[in-house]
């Protein structure tokens, strides 16, 4: 079995660079990008992402299914999976629900969905020989949402962290561009 690493931290903290700089000198390295162009400040943002890679670099842009992605790519030597929030954010807002009156059924069904995706990594990461580098927000040091949809974010998003840091080998926490390893 291979190594998995999560990074985590707040909002530009240098996760995605470190988790570039990790990977920097491997070859064979799958690029999985979770963000959907969905107004022009992300689409800058992804432009960004973008252009620091290295064009040898395999990108796969994709939210859904990541296990599979990692099965099927066995070879590689790193996948960098970037970002678990982007990704659940795209999740849930694939789901038909009232966000603001969510029914406690529409909550677990949203979890539910999330965790399988948390889960199919993991799944996935058992049978891959190489690094898997997975780069997620921390959500949960902040004030409470305002809004049902983002208290259901940060509480998805913290139990899904959780989940995916008692699988991985490695777990760092980056603070101001500096990283903190908090595990392995």
């Amino acid at each position: 079995m291979g190594e998995v690493i999560l990074i985590t931290g707040g909002a530009r903290s240098g996760k995605s660079r470190m988790a570039e700089e990790m990977a920097m000198n491997s070859e064979g390295v799958v690029y999985v990008a979770t963000a959907l162009p969905i107004d022009d400040e992300m689409r800058q943002r992804i432009r960004r992402h973008r252009q620091r890679r290295p064009s040898c670099w395999t990108t796969v842009e994709k939210y859904r299914d990541l296990g599979g992605v990692i099965r099927e790519n066995v070879g590689a030597e790193v996948i960098l999976v970037d970002c678990i929030t982007v990704m659940i954010t795209n999740i849930l807002m694939d789901i038909e629900i009232d966000w603001n009156d969510p029914s406690s059924s529409d909550l677990e069904r949203a979890e539910g969905e999330v965790m399988r995706e948390a889960d199919g990594i993991i799944g996935a990461a058992d049978g891959f020989t190489g690094r898997i580098i997975l780069v997620t927000n921390e959500v949960g040091m902040s004030l409470v949402p305002e809004y049902p949809l983002g208290r259901v974010f940060r509480d998805i998003a913290g139990s899904v962290n959780q989940r995916l840091a008692e699988a991985c080998d490695r777990v760092y926490l980056m603070v101001s561009g500096i990283p903190l390893k908090i595990k392995g």
